[in-house]
């Protein structure tokens, strides 16, 4: 486990007053499944501050939604999608090592990636194309990054996992610094 978030965990009972498996029976009590909710939660009932929240949410998360997840992503994938799971995969690998705060949300047609906020979106548009919503504010559409209106300000269309190179980190480690 990554120290900070071990450093996180151990730091729970002082500063919170309860431990990280006492959080979850209070998560598990609450019958909340999303991520916000979750938080508005911990930080308005029980006075968690922002930081140890989304800590433990996170936490809860990986540990109870994990196979559901790992299915929707599946099904998106699936049939005449699945050679583009490789870039989704390189994707999803790239965005987890931005940081420990990086959250992986699946959906139905796609996967959300968030910070405090959505920074990205990943979507397997067609069968032959992965679509990559950036949220980019302020940055001028350039080359394959477009601009969009929607859930985020910027796409960049990716047919092969080659596609996802320097630019494109570049571009996905931007918008997760703004987030």
């Amino acid at each position: 486990m990554d120290p900070a978030i071990q450093s996180m965990i151990d730091n729970l009972p002082t500063n919170t007053g309860k431990s990280l498996d006492e959080w979850f029976v209070v998560l598990d009590a609450a019958g909340l499944e999303k991520h916000g909710e979750m938080m508005s939660l911990l930080k308005s009932e029980h006075g968690v501050t922002h930081g140890y929240a989304n800590g433990i949410v996170l936490q809860y998360r990986a540990r109870g939604t994990s196979s559901s997840d790992d299915d929707l992503v599946e099904a998106q994938y699936s049939g005449a999608k699945s050679a583009l799971r490789p870039i989704y995969e390189a994707l999803r690998s790239f965005a987890v090592g931005l940081g420990p705060d990086v959250e992986v949300a699946p959906k139905k047609a796609s996967v959300s990636l968030r910070r405090s906020k959505q920074f990205a979106l990943v979507e397997p548009a067609s069968a032959k194309r992965v679509q990559l919503g950036l949220n980019l504010r302020g940055v001028e559409p350039v080359g394959r990054l477009e601009a969009y209106s929607g859930m985020c300000t910027h796409r960049v269309s990716l047919t092969s996992v080659d596609e996802v190179d320097d630019e494109v980190r570049g571009w996905l480690a931007q918008a997760y610094a703004l987030a």
